[in-house]
C-alpha cells in the first residue's frame, strides 16, 4: 500500500481534507478547480452516473466550509456519445493530448487495457478502502474493479443477466403457479436445466402458443450474456493458478451444440442474429416469446416503453440454467466503473476521488438503481427506504447478485469474447458444425492470444 494510503487510513477525513488544503498557495485557502466526468453506454435513466458527482461536490464543499476553507467545484458532465466505440475513442484521445476527463464511467473490463497504458490510476492508493462507505461495497464488486491485486476503481452499479420466463405460455404448458413460483430454486438446484428450457420451449412451439423460432429467443448480438452459456457447460474464462484465459473445448462445444439444437428444434430462429433491437424488446415484453434471457435492466424497458403493466404477473426469472453435470445455473454481473484518469495535478485525483467515494455512498447509488433498473453497490442499500420498497431491486438483488460472476479483467478478454462469439455465429447458422467451429476458435485463439490462453 502506498504512504498516501497509509496516511489516510490514519487519519479523519476532516484531517484528509486539511492536508489536501495545505497543499495550496496562500493563508487563507481557496480553490475553485473544474472536475469533468465522462459517462459511456448512458441514457435519461443514467443521469445519476453524473449527477452523483455534482451531489458529491455540494457535499465535499460543504464540508470544507466547515473546516473553514473555501473549495468552489465544477462538476463538467458528458454522456452524449454515439455508443461505446466512439466513447472510448474519444477517452484515449483526450488521454494522449494531455486534456483527460478527471473521472470515467466505464465498463470494468476498461480496467486492465487503460491501466497498463497509464490512462488510469488505482484508487486505493487516494482513498481508504477499509472505511465508510466502502468498506459496504460487494467484496465481489470490488474484486471485478480490481487488477492484478490493485483496486483501480470503485463499482458505479451493478446488474445481472437473468433468464425469463413467460408466465402465461408455461401455465399452458402445464405448470401450476406453485410450479412458476418454484423455478428459481429448481435452476439454482440443477433441477431444472437448458435441456428442460429446449424441451418446453419446443412443446410451446409445437402447440402453437408461439411462432416457430420463439420457443427461445435469445439475444441478438454479442455482449457478455452468452458467456454464461459457456459458463453453463462447465466453461472458465480465466485460469485462476495462472491468471491467463482459459478455452475448455468440451464446454465451448456444448455450449455451442445448444444452440444448434435451438435452431433444429425450431424454437430459436437460425437467422436470428442481427434482429433489431426495438423488435426483440417489443417481443419479449409482449408474450411472443415462451423464453428468454436479457438484463436486469432491461425491467426498466419493459414496464416502461412497452407498456407492461403487470411485469410480476407476466414474467419470471432465475438464474441461467445450468447444462448439464459439468456446468451450474449462473449469471454474469458487468458493472460500470467510476475510473482516476492520470492528471499532471495530483490535487485534482485527490479531489476527484473523494467525489467517487461520496458518490458511493448508499442513499446517492439507490437514486441511480430505482431510476435506471440496476441493482446497488453495497448492502446497506437493502436498509435504504427506496430500494427496500422497490420489488424488482429487492428480489433481483436477493435472486441474483450474490450469485453473480463477472468476465475476467483480462487484456485479451475482449479478443477471447469476440472470437467466441464468432464461433458460436458459425455453428448456429450452420456454416459450421459445433466441432468444427471450435477448432476454428481454438486456432485463432492460439494465433491471437499466444501464451495468454490456455486450451483445455
Amino acid at each position: 500500500m502506498t504512504t498516501l494510503v497509509s496516511k489516510l487510513r490514519q487519519s479523519t477525513a476532516a484531517a484528509v481534507l486539511a492536508v489536501t488544503a495545505a497543499s495550496f498557495a496562500g493563508d487563507a485557502f481557496a480553490k475553485d478547480l473544474t472536475i469533468t466526468v465522462w459517462a459511456g453506454g448512458s441514457n435519461d435513466s443514467d443521469v445519476y452516473r453524473l449527477d452523483a458527482i455534482e451531489m458529491a461536490a455540494d457535499m465535499l464543499t460543504r464540508e470544507y466550509a466547515i473546516n473553514g476553507e473555501e473549495l468552489n467545484i465544477t462538476v463538467e458532465k458528458k454522456r452524449d456519445f454515439a455508443d461505446w466505440a466512439a466513447f472510448k475513442q474519444a477517452v484515449t484521445l483526450a488521454a494522449e493530448a494531455g486534456d483527460a476527463p478527471n473521472i470515467v464511467v466505464t465498463s470494468h473490463l476498461d480496467i486492465a487495457p487503460w491501466s497498463q497504458a497509464g490512462l488510469i490510476v488505482p484508487v486505493e492508493d487516494y482513498v481508504d478502502m477499509d472505511a465508510w462507505p466502502l468498506n459496504n461495497i460487494y467484496e465481489n464488486l470490488i474484486e471485478i474493479t480490481s487488477y492484478n491485486g490493485v483496486v483501480y476503481g470503485l463499482p458505479q452499479d451493478a446488474e445481472s443477466r437473468p433468464f425469463f420466463f413467460w408466465k402465461d405460455t408455461m401455465k399452458k404448458l402445464g405448470y401450476s403457479d406453485a410450479e412458476i413460483d418454484a423455478l428459481p430454486a429448481k435452476v439454482e438446484s440443477g433441477e431444472y436445466t437448458l435441456a428442460n428450457v429446449l424441451e418446453d420451449a419446443k412443446k410451446a412451439v409445437d402447440m402453437e402458443l408461439v411462432e416457430e423460432g420463439y420457443g427461445f429467443y435469445p439475444r441478438v448480438s454479442n455482449g457478455p450474456d452468452y458467456a454464461q452459456f459457456y459458463q453453463s457447460f462447465g466453461g472458465e474464462m480465466l485460469d485462476k493458478e495462472t491468471g491467463k484465459l482459459l478455452l475448455d473445448k468440451q464446454a465451448m462445444t456444448d455450449f455451442y451444440q445448444f444452440f444448434v439444437d435451438a435452431v433444429e428444434a425450431k424454437v430459436t430462429r437460425k437467422n436470428h442474429i442481427g434482429t433489431e433491437w426495438d423488435q426483440w424488446y417489443a417481443e419479449v415484453a409482449s408474450g411472443k416469446a415462451a423464453m428468454w434471457h436479457g438484463g436486469t435492466w432491461h425491467y426498466a424497458r419493459y414496464t416502461g416503453k412497452e407498456g407492461l403493466d403487470d411485469f410480476f404477473g407476466n414474467i419470471q426469472f432465475t438464474l441461467i440454467p445450468a447444462g448439464n453435470e459439468n456446468g451450474r445455473a449462473n449469471t454474469i454481473t458487468h458493472p460500470l466503473a467510476y475510473l482516476l484518469t492520470a492528471q499532471d495535478n495530483e490535487d485534482d485525483v485527490e479531489i476527484a476521488a473523494q467525489l467517487i467515494k461520496i458518490a458511493s455512498e448508499p442513499r446517492i447509488n439507490t437514486l441511480h438503481a430505482i431510476k435506471s433498473a440496476h441493482l446497488g453497490i453495497a448492502k446497506e442499500q437493502s436498509n435504504i427506504e427506496l430500494y427496500a420498497n422497490d420489488r424488482w431491486a429487492a428480489e433481483a438483488t436477493e435472486r441474483l447478485l450474490g450469485q453473480a460472476n463477472a468476465q475476467p479483467n483480462h487484456t485479451g478478454y475482449g479478443q477471447f469474447s469476440q472470437i467466441m462469439f464468432k464461433g458460436l455465429e458459425t455453428a448456429w447458422t450452420g456454416t459450421r458444425t459445433p466441432a468444427e467451429a471450435v477448432a476454428e476458435v481454438e486456432a485463432e485463439m492460439k494465433a491471437t492470444l499466444g501464451d495468454e490462453v490456455i486450451v483445455r
